[in-house]
């Protein structure tokens, strides 16, 4: 049994504690945001929140989290998909073909938390998510772009 936070909600699970965070979201939950990309934690397409940070989901068991550790996904980052991460990814039509996209967006939310203005070297380091399309120049502007989003939110 298995005593999760997930996006604010208490969840209780019967599930191999050696089972990845990823598939306990997709399949037992039907949180279809967080996708399945490599399954050996490099491309990001699975990175959801614990606690904060950016972490891929597809290699972490779920035993090694409990109910006092807060799991949030794509669907859960903002109640109104208003996140100044999303704004600006829509704002700037960030995606091409969009798989590895909620991935980068958990990615770029969660560097923003801990760097509200970024450094090119601060984004390449923090985010370091695979796009197979190619759109890291979009996805730079974009994190940029979300930083000033987010910096005019505080201010007003």
């Amino acid at each position: 049994m298995a005593k999760l936070n997930i996006n604010g909600s208490p969840v209780e699970l019967d599930v191999d504690g050696s089972t990845p965070l990823l598939w306990v979201l997709r399949e037992q939950l039907g949180l279809t945001g967080t996708k399945y990309g490599c399954g050996i934690g490099l491309c990001g397409s699975c990175t959801v929140h614990i606690d904060g940070k950016a972490v891929r989901s597809c290699t972490l068991p779920v035993s090694s989290l409990d109910e006092h550790r807060n799991v949030v996904t794509i669907e859960g980052l903002a109640a109104e998909d208003d996140h100044p991460v999303q704004q600006a990814w829509a704002e700037l039509d960030v995606p091409q073909c969009g798989y590895c996209q909620p991935g980068m967006i958990m990615a770029a939310a969660a560097l923003l938390a801990e760097h509200p203005e970024p450094s090119d070297g601060e984004i390449a380091a923090g985010v370091t998510n695979i796009c197979r399309c190619g759109t890291y120049n979009r996805v730079r502007r974009g994190i940029q772009l979300a930083a000033e989003i987010q910096k005019r939110g505080e201010a007003s």
